[in-house]
């Protein structure tokens, strides 16, 4: 199975944090929603598996008229395999979603009837002061009213938070959970606010116009967010995204798997198992380069080292660690030797735990991880490495000191 990411390259304004590309002029809008669908058509024959995902993600996927999000998913439909029942999801912000935009039916319901099944809200937080300082466009009540509306029409909603901002009290971060549970929703993403160079945010702390974001904060924040979303039923099946069983995001989840995928859009990356490409982030030259039926990307070649530490980055974030067994079929006896050798020092530390996928399979049923490996004679080719709760902070740092480094 394969997915499609669509690349909405347009935002109303600026959050100071964000460096994703986009663009605050719509001008263009209409005619670059026709270079995506010309897009679509010169690349169908990249993808020859059936679709199972297609993700709107921006920028601002609900700035898109009924009109161009039922001309993009025509296209798709007219020009791949699509299976019975795949994950369509669009990002879109409270603002948006409240607007007065629809005529005759609801925003929502000219999601549902263009295929959409899945939203994906940016909160980020229900404070008023939060969403100021962060120059988001709408404000704490629209939150709180569009995912109320949402729910009317969607079951599998899932929203974007944010913690670590300079000043927020434990306190208010336990208050903008315990908000988004109190609404029933079965996915909740959750990310620590991080300084991107380029962006407002560095420019305000480097002034010294805003306090610097501090890592002892985020920590404390996400520790509290694992405990608060254990308590409450949630899995939290990749370092950021906690969700329902039955509510994982089948689009993440594929990244992380190292699942094929088509990037159409300005600035979108796309993979096949052995080429990454990137289309050039400039919503003018894409136009361009697409109406004169030229691709505007570039591409790599992964190496299988390259490979390798992908899958130590990706896969010690998930649930479903990183598998000895799948090591060294794809990479070959010398890396696991190596993995198992750089690993002895950090599950020595209680960083990380080495255990038998059947053991993981039992305790992810009931919401847990155990630790400890079951001794039943299990071959080691069904043990995984994972990240323990005392490494889950630290697992980007963990999986960095896994690499191969030549």
């Amino acid at each position: 199975m394969s997915g499609i990411y669509i690349h909405i390259p347009f935002c109303k304004q600026a959050c100071y944090y964000c460096d994703f590309h986009f663009s605050a002029s719509l001008k263009k809008k209409t005619v670059l929603v026709e270079a995506l669908c010309k897009e679509l058509v010169l690349r169908k024959n990249e993808i020859t598996q059936p679709i199972e995902t297609i993700y709107f993600g921006g920028g601002t996927p609900s700035l898109l008229t009924k009109e161009e999000l039922e001309m993009l998913m025509e296209t798709i439909h007219t020009n791949f395999t699509i299976i019975e029942h795949p994950e369509i999801t669009l990002e879109a912000n409270p603002d948006d979603l409240m607007s007065v935009r629809a005529q005759s039916r609801t925003i929502f319901e000219n999601y549902k009837a263009a295929g959409i099944n899945r939203l994906s809200i940016g909160i980020q937080s229900f404070f008023e002061e939060d969403l100021q300082w962060m120059n988001r466009a709408h404000n704490a009540q629209e939150a709180k009213d569009c995912i109320k509306s949402a729910k009317k029409y969607f079951d599998n909603i899932s929203i974007d938070l944010i913690y670590g901002i300079p000043g927020m009290s434990d306190e208010n971060w336990q208050k903008n959970m315990d908000m988004a549970i109190s609404f029933g929703i079965p996915h909740i993403s959750s990310y620590a606010l991080t300084v991107e160079p380029r962006t407002a945010l560095h420019k305000f702390i480097k002034q010294g116009k805003i306090s610097p974001v501090e890592d002892a904060v985020s920590k404390g924040h996400y520790l509290l967010l694992l405990e608060t979303m254990k308590k409450e039923g949630f899995i939290n099946y990749e370092f950021s995204n906690f969700g329902k069983e039955g509510y994982f995001s089948k689009n993440n989840t594929a990244y992380w798997m190292g699942k094929p995928y088509l990037g159409i859009g300005p600035s979108a990356h796309s993979f096949n198992g052995t080429i990454r490409s990137w289309n050039i982030n400039n919503n003018t030259k894409y136009i361009n380069s697409i109406t004169n039926n030229e691709l505007p990307l570039e591409s790599e070649t992964l190496t299988i080292t390259d490979k390798y530490n992908e899958y130590m980055m990706t896969g010690l974030r998930t649930i479903w660690g990183v598998s000895l067994d799948k090591v060294e079929k794809e990479f070959g006896t010398k890396y696991l030797n190596y993995l198992l050798l750089q690993a002895e020092k950090p599950i020595n530390e209680g960083l990380l735990s080495l255990v038998f996928a059947n053991v993981v399979k039992q305790s992810f049923k009931k919401n847990e991880i155990t630790s400890s490996p079951k001794k039943d004679g299990t071959s080691r080719n069904d043990k995984i490495i994972l990240v323990t709760e005392k490494g889950k902070f630290l697992s980007d740092g963990i999986a960095s000191d896994l690499f191969w480094v030549d």
